[in-house]
């Protein structure tokens, strides 16, 4: 089996954004989309291990900012690739605005927003999936939506170059991050943008 195959299908790109208890966060999520049209309601599915998800099952509401291909690999660093238990996300950072729930929206990199309120969730193991009403929506510009390919080919850094040492390595397939060694540990995790040891390839450095 082929477990590549699973890169073939389509996913669009955006900053999930909620709040709780007077605490902002965000984090980078592949799975949002509208389930129906009236009433107009969508669906996401956030790691359990995120912190932003407490505070969506917290809140009960969320912002949804698409990414479009004007974002740099910055914004996928800074959303992505830090935890909102450890460091304020929005502390100095200027490119975002509250929406009409109260939560931010982020204006850089993004082409549209939509604000929803949580119906029902669903605990699936590793990720939780919401079902939620929209409640406010905005188009920011008319640049292409960002897909999870053109992110793998336009805005994700390229490895370096092999250093010829012949040693082996693992790469993350989701930021490039390396682990050295022969074995990769079935239960890694890689410590940047949390991915499991699923999402790695060998290499040679």
């Amino acid at each position: 089996m082929d477990s590549k195959a699973m890169y073939k299908l389509t996913y669009g790109l955006f900053v999930l954004t909620s709040a709780f208890d007077g605490t902002d966060s965000g984090c980078i999520i592949n799975t949002a989309g509208q389930v129906t049209s009236d009433p107009n309601r969508i669906s996401i599915t956030v790691n359990n291990g995120n912190f932003t998800r407490e505070l969506v099952q917290n809140s009960g509401k969320f912002n949804i900012s698409v990414l479009s291909e004007q974002a740099d690999f910055e914004i996928f660093r800074h959303f992505g690739f830090q935890s909102g238990r450890t460091t304020d996300k929005f502390a100095g950072y200027a490119a975002c605005r509250r929406s009409e729930n109260g939560l931010y929206y982020i204006t850089a990199g993004t082409n549209g927003y939509l604000s929803a309120s949580v119906e029902q969730s669903i605990d699936l193991g590793s990720h939780t999936m919401f079902l939620a009403s929209v409640e406010d929506m905005e188009v920011l510009s008319d640049a292409a939506s960002a897909t999870y390919a053109y992110y793998q080919s336009s805005i994700k850094p390229k490895p370096a170059a092999p250093s010829g040492s012949g040693k082996t390595a693992w790469r993350c397939r989701i930021c490039g991050y390396t682990y050295e060694g022969e074995e990769l540990p079935a239960d890694f995790i890689c410590p940047l943008c949390k991915h499991p040891a699923s999402d790695f390839e060998k290499v040679t450095i």
